[in-house]
């Protein structure tokens, strides 16, 4: 079975964990992860990473992402989505009297640099335990903001009490915590009740393979659709190894940049080194004295 990462559908009502699950048993793979969770209400783009390609999942990490989200006004959740309890209804005389106009200033009132406060109900960690499950046991842990980005929100549709926007944004940002502070700022309270995840780095919603296709199709066609670990990493330079450097690394010997080379003028965060074939042989990254690379990941057994 091919190593990469193939671009899966999502559908709502299960977890990111139980796709991957599903998709290892269709391929029949030895090893599948993904590279970023999506809530089990939310539908979309889950890349899942195939035997190999489990070592590269975390250089997806960082990528920026690209959701379609309806947010409704006047309800707000203690999950932030429509899977909570209510906590808050808006009074009609409150909800009456916002406008489209104080819609879209507060919306894009977002756009750019500032910090996040994670929602309770989360996957994120405190002492080991994932934040939503204490969050059900009563113990509702806040962790400090963190700086996110958002580079663009375009609203898409309006139609009380429901607003559709297109959001496109930095790695470990939470809709839900939008949708939440969106309300916060109308004074009238919201919650997400859609969202769909439809581009993370490069790869976008229209390429992925819905779950019960792929379950469906022969083995080898949906093989053709996982992207190399080579072509998945396209963000990196790359060097195109001779022989000597090929040797180097099979014994994990000394890579001098001098001996290599450099892909850009620019020190790039990780460089991936490939053979004429363009199979990716392994990930380096250029030590502090810049005279020598580091090795991230090697692939070549």
């Amino acid at each position: 079975m091919k190593s990469g990462i193939i671009a899966v559908h999502k559908p709502d009502g299960i977890s990111s964990a139980k796709v991957v699950a599903r998709v290892k048993k269709a391929l029949g793979a030895k090893k599948v992860g993904h590279t970023g969770t999506l809530d089990p209400f939310a539908t979309g783009l889950l890349l899942c990473s195939i035997n190999k390609g489990t070592r590269i999942s975390r250089f997806f990490l960082d990528g920026h992402k690209r959701y379609l989200a309806r947010i409704c006004l006047g309800i707000e959740t203690d999950t932030y989505d429509l899977t909570g309890k209510t906590v808050s209804t808006a009074e009609n005389a409150i909800m009456d009297s916002l406008t489209i106009d104080d819609i879209k200033v507060a919306i894009n009132s977002f756009i750019g640099i500032q910090d996040q406060v994670p929602p309770a109900f989360s996957a994120l960690k405190h002492q080991g335990q994932p934040l939503y499950k204490l969050a059900r046991q009563g113990k509702k842990i806040q962790k400090p903001p963190r700086q996110i980005e958002f580079f663009n929100i375009e609203i898409i549709h309006i139609e009380f009490p429901f607003v559709d926007i297109d959001v496109f944004c930095s790695s470990g940002t939470y809709i839900r915590s939008l949708g939440y502070d969106i309300g916060q700022k109308l004074g009238c309270g919201a919650h997400l009740s859609k969202l769909c995840r439809t581009q993370s780095s490069a790869f976008k919603l229209e390429d992925a393979l819905k779950l019960d296709t792929l379950e469906m199709l022969d083995r080898a066609v949906v093989e053709q659709k996982i992207v190399s670990l080579s072509d998945c990493l396209g963000f990196m330079p790359k060097i195109v190894a001779e022989k000597s450097t090929i040797q180097k690394i099979k014994f994990g010997q000394r890579l001098l940049k001098k001996e290599i080379g450099s892909p850009l003028e620019r020190q790039a965060p990780f460089v991936r080194v490939v053979d004429d074939k363009n199979d990716l042989l392994a990930i380096i990254q250029l030590s502090e004295n810049s005279r020598e690379y580091n090795y991230c990941c090697v692939f070549l057994s």
